[in-house]
C-alpha cells in the first residue's frame, strides 16, 4: 500500500465533507430525532455539568456539541471543531435558532489543536477520530488540552456486519465494479471498529479509568427511497465512487441497493440494526 500523506488526506476529507454539508442539514431533523440517544450518551460518559468548559471534535452541523452547550449552561463553554466550514456554518446556524451563545464552532485539525495545554473540563467527539490519519497523535492531543481529572468520550462504529445500512452501498458497487480491497490501517468509516483499538490509543496517550462499550441500536427509514436518497447526499465516499460509473451501472448499482435494503423492511419502514463503540477515559490527577 502507498504510504498515506496525512496533509493531503486531510485537505481530501475537508473537500468531500464540505460538497455533502448541503446534504446533512438537509436529513438533519432524521438522524437527531434517531440518533440524540448518542449524544445524550457521550454528554453522560464526559461528565458534562453546569460550568464546564467542553471542547468537541468533529462537530459536523453540531453534535454534540449543542446538547453540550445546553448541559453546561450560560456559566459553561462549547467550543466545536471540524474540518469543513460548510458544516460548521450549518451548525452555526442551528445554535442561533436555538438560542445558545455559549458555544462557537471554528475549523480545524484535530490532531493540532490551538490550544494550551489543561484548557477543557472535558472532550466529546462523535464519529470523528476513525478518520484521522494519525489517531494515536489525536489522542495524544486530547490528552493535552484536558485537565487533570477531565474525561474525553468518543463514540466510533462498531464491526461493518453490525451496521448495514452503512456497507449496502459498498456491497452493490463491488459487485458492479472491481474495486482494491480497503487498507485496513487507513483511515475510514470502520477504522476503529475492533474492540480495544481506541481504548489502547488513550492508554497510550497517557488516560486512565478507560472504559469500553458496544452499543446496540436501531435506526429506522420510511422507505427504501428515503434510505437511498438520504445516502447520496450525504455519504462522500459513496459519492465518489458513484460518480466513476457509467449511467447503466449508477442504476445497476441503484436497484441493488433497494432490493437490500428492502430486506430490512419491518411494516411500513426501514430498520437497521447498528452497533455504537463508546470509549472514555480519565486525565490523571
Amino acid at each position: 500500500m502507498p504510504e498515506l500523506n496525512p496533509a493531503q488526506v486531510i485537505e481530501g476529507q475537508r473537500q468531500d465533507w464540505n460538497r455533502v454539508a448541503g446534504g446533512w442539514e438537509k436529513w438533519d431533523r432524521l438522524f437527531d430525532e434517531q440518533m440524540a440517544f448518542l449524544n445524550h450518551r457521550l454528554v453522560a460518559d464526559a461528565r458534562l455539568h453546569a460550568g464546564m468548559k467542553v471542547l468537541d471534535l468533529g462537530s459536523g452541523t453540531g453534535y454534540p456539541a449543542l446538547l453540550g452547550a445546553h448541559t453546561v449552561g450560560a456559566t459553561g463553554s462549547v467550543t466545536g471543531m471540524d474540518l469543513a466550514e460548510q458544516m460548521l456554518a450549518a451548525a452555526n446556524r442551528k445554535a442561533k435558532r436555538l438560542g445558545l451563545s455559549n458555544v462557537s464552532f471554528r475549523t480545524g485539525d484535530v490532531t493540532m489543536l490551538p490550544f494550551e495545554a489543561d484548557s477543557f473540563d472535558a472532550v466529546t467527539s462523535r464519529f470523528c477520530l476513525m478518520f484521522l490519519p494519525d489517531i494515536p497523535k489525536a489522542a495524544s492531543e486530547i490528552a493535552r488540552v484536558l485537565r487533570p481529572g477531565g474525561w474525553v468520550a468518543a463514540a466510533v462504529w462498531s464491526a461493518p456486519e453490525q451496521n448495514p445500512s452503512i456497507g449496502l452501498s459498498m456491497t452493490a458497487i463491488k459487485q458492479v465494479i472491481e474495486l482494491p480491497p480497503p487498507d485496513p490501517t487507513a483511515p475510514g468509516i470502520f477504522r476503529l471498529a475492533k474492540p480495544g483499538d481506541l481504548a489502547g490509543m488513550f492508554q497510550q496517550a497517557g488516560l486512565v479509568d478507560v472504559a469500553e462499550q458496544e452499543f446496540l441500536a436501531e435506526w429506522a427509514y420510511a422507505s427504501a427511497d428515503e434510505y437511498y436518497t438520504s445516502l447520496m447526499e450525504i455519504a462522500a465516499p459513496v459519492q465518489n465512487l458513484m460518480a466513476k460509473l457509467t449511467g447503466a451501472q449508477q442504476q445497476d448499482v441503484k436497484q441493488r441497493i433497494l432490493q437490500a435494503a428492502s430486506n430490512y423492511r419491518r411494516g411500513e419502514r426501514l430498520v437497521f440494526p447498528m452497533a455504537v463503540r463508546f470509549v472514555a477515559a480519565r486525565k490523571p490527577q
